[in-house]
């Protein structure tokens, strides 16, 4: 990739990231499938090769970002942006979230 590709491509990951950043804040409101669509985007712009650094750079700075660069790539390497103690939570809350959720009677 040149110079250039690689200064666009940046660009455009680090507006995506800003805008899902802005989306989770609330500051910026958007539909199901406005939000799914910038989730796609997101992962798209990430999935294609970026300078190691520059990516470090974009992931400690937008936290939305990073929690889905994270999610991508959980079955090779885990929960490894995450600090233990914040994974070991989000694992229980998942669970009592999900044991909740059992327990509701269902709509007939």
């Amino acid at each position: 990739m040149n110079v250039p590709a690689i200064r666009n491509h940046l660009e455009t990951v680090i507006g995506l990231a800003r805008l899902l950043e802005q989306v989770e804040a609330g500051a910026v409101r958007i539909d199901a499938d406005g939000y799914r669509e910038l989730v796609l985007q997101l992962k798209g712009a990430l999935a294609e090769e970026l300078p190691q650094r520059a990516l470090q750079a974009i992931l400690n700075t937008y936290s939305a970002t990073s929690v889905l660069y994270e999610n991508l790539h959980y079955p090779h390497s885990g929960l490894s942006r995450a600090p233990l103690e914040r994974s070991a939570a989000s694992e229980v809350q998942t669970r009592q979230i999900l044991a909740r959720m059992a327990a509701r009677p269902r709509a007939s």
